[in-house]
């Protein structure tokens, strides 16, 4: 029998992985993960953002866990030598209707605990001399890293002190009892005294076949991009963001300088027709089915009819994707632009028709489900791992895991 059982290998599931390597020294640990890699879906398709906390609601898992993830990931690449770079951000308005709103982001930024700057119009070509701009904060936290690397070397650490991880190893029953879970992999059994869901995309559906009700359901948007042109990188330093739409859960198109030179411009955000859809032609009957039979998912759509309807033309209509980025870059053509990956955002959705914008993990006898990690995940992955850590340290017979 194990002592931990983590049932998804990206860049939470390892981190959690990692941290309770620390917690328990010498505890057996298995990663199951479905895929033939690690770090293969949200996180292998990740922008790459070290993100400082800046939008999130004071006081949130989100903001707590932004700024303090922000630190501990900068400090972990610097301990494995994992090229990262703190380049800092710019938010912009590109007109005089969106200062207030900036100005609303600027104070959740001081309230969040953050060293950030106001640029004025003339200000903001020291940093980013092709941007139209008439206001902007500078966010100098904000950076940027390979998030793969970032888990690979999580796997490593976990492997270095015994642990095992298996590849193509799909979780297909869960049976929690009161002293252990027994998790069927294939034709195999597994046990241990403690199981942790991290299952991204399909952490509802693992909570379910664990017997937990979670009242929301994971719901895949697909983000899409397009590169620059290697000759028209210059337009861009380092990382550009729009004012985000209050009345719209996604910050809008932007510019990502990535760690190895490219500039990423997006994402879009649209309904994807299956939970791994990077491709618009990609499909499963039966996830499609279960999404739009969800009552949950009307009811949001309901109240975004007409910002959706725009991300979708932005989707087919490489003209308009372009008018978009244009905003912020006026020099900017359409010919300067080549498709990149997409990538598939795992959006936890009530049965009310809620976006659930916080961290949401479960707790049960046995198991811990964190059935919505959203961005900045990512970023505040080593605090996600020491969160689930500190839940399983508050149990009364903790020591009964090791």
């Amino acid at each position: 029998m194990y002592d931990f059982a983590i049932v998804g290998g990206g860049i939470v599931g390892l981190s959690t992985g990692v941290e309770l390597t620390k917690a328990y020294p010498g505890a057996s640990i298995i990663v199951f993960e479905k895929e033939k890699e690690l770090a293969f879906h949200q996180t292998g398709h990740n922008s790459g953002v070290i993100h400082s906390g800046i939008y999130y609601k004071p006081g949130s898992f989100k903001a707590k866990f932004a700024r303090e993830g922000s630190q501990s990931m900068v400090a972990f690449c610097k301990e494995h030598n994992i090229e990262h770079d703190i380049c800092g951000k710019l938010i912009v308005a590109t007109n005089l209707e969106e200062v207030p709103l900036l100005e609303n982001l600027y104070s959740r930024g001081l309230e969040n605990g953050l060293a950030i700057e106001w640029l004025t119009k003339k200000q903001i070509p020291e940093y980013e001399p092709h941007v139209n701009g008439v206001a902007a904060i500078r966010v100098p936290q904000a950076g940027i890293v390979n998030y793969k690397q970032v888990s690979l070397k999580f796997a490593e650490l976990i492997c270095k002190s015994g642990g095992e991880i298996h590849l193509n190893s799909k979780v297909d029953g869960i049976l929690e009892e009161d002293d252990h879970v027994e998790l069927k992999v294939g034709t195999k059994s597994f046990q241990a005294k403690c199981m942790i869901n991290c299952g991204g995309l399909h952490s509802d559906e693992i909570a379910k076949k664990a017997g937990y009700q979670t009242d929301m359901k994971i719901i895949p948007f697909r983000g899409e991009y397009y590169k620059l042109r290697p000759e028209k990188r210059y337009l861009v330093k380092n990382l550009i963001y729009p004012v985000p739409n209050p009345n719209f859960p996604f910050l809008g198109v932007h510019f990502t300088r990535m760690i190895g030179g490219e500039v990423d411009a997006g994402p879009n955000a649209v309904l994807s027709w299956k939970k791994e859809g990077y491709k618009k032609t990609d499909i499963n009957i039966k996830e499609l089915a279960s999404f739009l039979t969800y009552k949950g998912l009307w009811k949001m759509a309901g109240g975004f009819m007409s910002e959706g309807f725009e991300e979708y033309k932005r989707s087919f209509s490489k003209k308009i994707f372009t008018k978009s980025l244009q905003k912020l870059i006026p020099e900017l053509q359409e010919e300067d632009l080549i498709p990149a990956p997409a990538g598939v955002r795992a959006q936890a959705i009530s049965s009310d028709g809620k976006m659930v914008d916080d961290f949401f993990i479960i707790k049960g006898k046995r198991v811990i489900h964190v059935c919505n990690a959203p961005s900045p995940a990512a970023t505040a992955s080593i605090e996600i791992g020491k969160e689930i850590v500190r839940r399983i340290n508050t149990r009364k017979d903790v020591n009964q895991y090791v």
